[in-house]
Formats: structure tokens, sequence, C-alpha cells
């Protein structure tokens, strides 16, 4: 897939192309199904497959104070776009200066002046442009203009429960805990990525000896409590791991600072200090609890991670 920086004026026009834009965080279902139409087009007329995305969610610049979490970083999103089969992602570089910028703008020096725009698909409920100036309808009349169509597509639901598709509701299933029903939005089980650092050995003393990840502040962490997983090196290999995510109140009594993921890898014992890994949550095992001293938590830890070996290795 090619990535065109889109840091200011285009420097090379791009061949005639089918078009999408949005925050694409997750590229999750409903994103999917917006690609698959952008893919069917493109192909029907012999045109390149584009995505317009941002190098940051726009909130983050316009209301820095009440923006979302991540459900992912943008090396992950470029390489779900990329699995989905699209050729190229423009990636506006998003700050104060490209947040004023109108609708008009917008369409005039990104889908006309770089990409050769012959056809857009977004959700009906699209908006961009400077205080969500630019809607559907605008591209429309802009498409008469300048020789391109547009679709609006329905919002996609989740067959399950039948609820609409998208990252707000994502981020709200993970800040409840519900880990496999965000997976059945997104297509796969939600995954962090992080650091291994040093922490305070606690788990090695208790006989469960954890990988600590340090995970940026932005993304979209599940409820605390304990999980199943998959924990991914950087070798490519994968193994079964019981999480705990949270603030330890065994050990603490107040929380102290940002949540902490620890995670105990099934019949693993290798040094994974300074790794950047990857880490899948597949089930959550229970909440966090308090336990009255040390022998009931190991207790309870055993059965964690007999349950997980259950759950992930059968």
């Amino acid at each position: 897939m090619q990535i065109i920086e889109g840091v200011g004026p285009c420097a090379e026009p791009q061949p005639p192309s089918v078009v999408t834009i949005g925050a694409y965080d997750g590229v999750h279902l409903g994103h999917r199904a917006v690609i698959d139409q952008v893919k069917a087009l493109a192909g029907a007329q012999g045109l390149q497959t584009v995505v317009v995305t941002f190098d940051k969610h726009p909130a983050m610049v316009v209301r820095p104070d009440s923006a979302p979490k991540l459900l992912c970083d943008l090396d992950q999103k470029l390489e779900l776009l990329a699995e989905a089969g699209v050729d190229a992602t423009y990636v506006v570089r998003f700050d104060e200066e490209r947040a004023k910028e109108t609708a008009e703008e917008f369409v005039h020096e990104v889908l006309v002046g770089c990409l050769s725009t012959r056809a857009v698909v977004v959700g009906e409920d699209f908006h961009f442009g400077h205080k969500r100036g630019g809607d559907v309808a605008l591209l429309r009349d802009k498409g008469v203009s300048f020789g391109f169509t547009v679709e609006g597509l329905a919002l996609v639901s989740d067959e399950a429960g039948g609820a609409v598709i998208s990252s707000t509701a994502v981020r709200s299933l993970l800040a409840g805990g519900d880990v496999r029903g965000a997976a059945a939005m997104l297509g796969r089980p939600h995954q962090v990525r992080g650091t291994v650092e040093h922490g305070d050995k606690r788990g090695r003393e208790l006989g469960f000896p954890t990988a600590n990840l340090q995970i940026p502040p932005e993304i979209q962490l599940p409820l605390d409590g304990i999980y199943a997983g998959w924990f991914e090196r950087a070798d490519g290999s994968v193994h079964a791991t019981a999480m705990s995510l949270g603030h330890r109140p065994t050990f603490y009594e107040r929380p102290q600072g940002a949540p902490l993921l620890e995670c105990n890898l099934l019949d693993f014992s290798d040094d994974l200090y300074g790794e950047a890994v990857r880490v899948r949550f597949v089930e959550r095992l229970r909440g966090e609890v308090r336990f009255d001293g040390i022998d009931p938590l190991i207790a309870q830890m055993q059965a964690d991670v007999e349950q997980t070996r259950a759950l992930l290795l059968p």
C-alpha cells in the first residue's frame, strides 16, 4: 500500500481514484463495509482505491480536553488499511491550521488537486471541514462541479445485537470490559501495543512473573480487571497470557497513577525487557478484587491462569 503524506500542496497528483475519508479509528467492520464499496466501484471502473485519514484524531486538536481515546495508533491503522486491500492512504497532517480549513478548501486541495477523485464513498452521517461544515450534500454539490459521484452509505449494525457499529460504540464496550463485544464490532480482538518495562518484581515474588507494559496514554484500554489474551513478541511468536489490568488493590489502598498492564505468559520464562510487543484481549475473567492476604491472592492467580489455559489452549 502506498502512503501519501498530506503535509502541504500535492507533490505528485495521483491517478484517478475512488476515495473514502475519515478518522478510521480501529478500522472496524463498519469501516470495512465502506472500503469494500470503494473497492467494488474502483474495480468496476479501473480506478485506484484511496483512504484519506489523519495522523491524529481531529478531536485531539479541536477539543483536546474531551478527545476520545484511540482504538489504534497510526502505525496499526495503516497496517489494517493495507490488510483491507487499499491501494493508497493519504495521511493528512492535522494541526490547528488544518482545523481552520473549510470543507470546500479540503475538496479542492485533496480530492480534486491531488487524488483526481472520480467517486467518494462515506457514511451517511459524515461531516468534515472547519466546524464540521461539510457533509454528504456538500460533497454531492461539489461532485457536480468537479466530476465525481458521491455515495452516502447507511451505517452497519452488529449482527448479534443490532447495535450500530462505530468507534464510539467499541470504546463504550471496552470501557465496560466487554472485550468480546468489542471484538465482534472490530472483526478481531482489541489490540494494544507497548514496551516491556521493569516493575517492582512483585509478580515474580508471588510465583507469577509478569511482563509489565507501558501503554501510550492516548490508547483505549478495557475496564480494569483480569483478562485472558494473546501476547505477540517482536519476533512474531505468540503466547497465551493471563493479564491483570488495574491498580493492584491488595497492595495499594488508593489507585497509583495510570492502570498497570501485567502479562503472565503461560509456559514462558525468557527475558522481555525493552521489547516492543502487542497484546490482544480475548476474554474478561473477573474484576479487580482486594484480597485479605497473599495466600488467597496466589490461589486466585493460579485459578486465573488455569482458566486462561482452558480458554486459549484447550
